[in-house]
């Protein structure tokens, strides 16, 4: 579970900045006439989500605590089964095995986390259409899964593994 918090921490705040700045930041500078992504959420009252504006710190902890609930219930555990068909720990080196994780868990979580921002950051004002959700959903993997995956795999996963034997290194006397 300390392993999932930190990933979930890190992994929460670069698609924060990545949506905001790199996928709309141009679109709400555009809309609020302002020169920065900041200036332009601070003029908007913050970030849309719910069908309200809220600050940029309240949808940092929403979208942790509903990612660190999946990644924990299904992510996590179903990932590490799909590895196990491909690979055994036992036999293949562990860097393969650690890759076939990821890749497990981004291919499940990309799509499942993708779902919920897209019901979280709905544009309810216009009512409400699942043919809109739906596509709205399926622009948010387009967008998400080659980040998810590059990050992940070369970013995000080899920074959480330095910091977990960091905090649980075995003091050898």
């Amino acid at each position: 579970m300390v392993f999932a918090f930190i990933t979930v921490v890190i992994t929460v705040h670069a698609y924060v900045f990545y949506s905001l700045y790199v996928v709309n930041g141009n679109t709400l500078m555009q809309l609020n006439r302002t020169t920065s992504v900041i200036s332009a959420l601070n003029n908007q009252g913050g970030v849309y989500m719910v069908g309200t504006y809220l600050p940029i710190w309240a949808c940092i902890l929403i979208e942790f605590s509903l990612a660190y609930a999946l990644e924990n219930l299904a992510g996590s555990p179903v990932s590490f089964k799909l590895a196990c068909r491909v690979f055994d720990p036992a036999k293949n080196h562990p860097m393969m095995f650690e890759t076939a994780i990821i890749c497990a868990t981004v291919g499940i979580m990309c799509p499942a986390t993708s779902l919920i921002a897209a019901f979280l950051y709905y544009p309810y004002y216009m009512g409400f259409n699942i043919f809109t959700l739906l596509a709205n959903w399926l622009k948010l993997v387009c967008f998400n899964f080659p980040f998810a995956f590059f990050t992940q795999l070369f970013f995000i996963q080899p920074a959480v593994r330095v910091i977990f034997k960091a905090i649980f290194r075995r003091k050898c006397e």
